[in-house]
């Protein structure tokens, strides 16, 4: 019965979603490295709406769960890294012009990483509504920069990543444990202050 259980939410809708992203994943980088902009911007596209999609169906059908949490991070994860390495194949003029948002855009993602996993020894999947509108930014960013040159737009949505980092950074520092879906910073000392009170 447990492994039917285990099995049911694997294979929810939201979490087979998150897996066709991360199938999609090494087709971008093939892609890149073969330097096919329209197929690769073609695929980036239905990957990055699964990744709206997914989030949405888990909370329409109540299928949120920590595993599906943990795909969705790491589906996000290795998109971006795709989409870093298909600017560096692709369109090296952009991925020059853009290295030192590029650099900032790594660390906004390495420094909390490596604060959640120095403190609770897992990967953070936090999913706070700035990270989630952090990703919503990103797509037409991405496509805004390679197709019109627009690298203004694409550079405050990297500004915008590192307070997403910082209020991550935060987060790891207040919880005592691992958590999943922390809707805010602000959130989460709210209701530490309410627990508090109620003692």
């Amino acid at each position: 019965m447990m492994v039917d259980v285990t099995k049911a939410k694997l294979f929810s809708i939201p979490n087979m979603l998150s897996i066709a992203r991360l199938a999609l994943v090494p087709v971008l980088v093939t892609l890149a490295y073969l330097r096919l902009p329209q197929a690769f911007l073609a695929i980036l596209a239905i990957s990055l709406l699964s990744d709206v999609f997914d989030g949405y169906l888990a909370r329409k059908l109540n299928q949120t769960s920590e595993l599906g949490a943990k795909l969705d991070s790491w589906g996000d994860v290795l998109t971006y890294a795709s989409m870093m390495l298909g600017l560096y194949w692709v369109w090296p003029d952009v991925f020059v012009k853009q290295a030192w948002f590029l650099l900032a855009a790594t660390l906004a993602f390495v420094v909390p990483v490596a604060h959640a996993l120095s403190k609770f020894g897992e990967y953070p999947s936090y999913h706070t509504l700035s990270a989630k509108t952090a990703a919503v930014l990103m797509a037409p960013a991405f496509y805004a920069l390679t197709l019109m040159g627009a690298d203004l737009f694409f550079q405050a949505v990297i500004v915008f990543h590192i307070l997403v980092a910082c209020e991550e950074i935060a987060i790891t520092a207040i919880l005592a444990q691992p958590r999943s879906n922390v809707r805010s910073v602000f959130s989460l000392i709210y209701a530490s202050k309410i627990s508090e009170k109620s003692r």
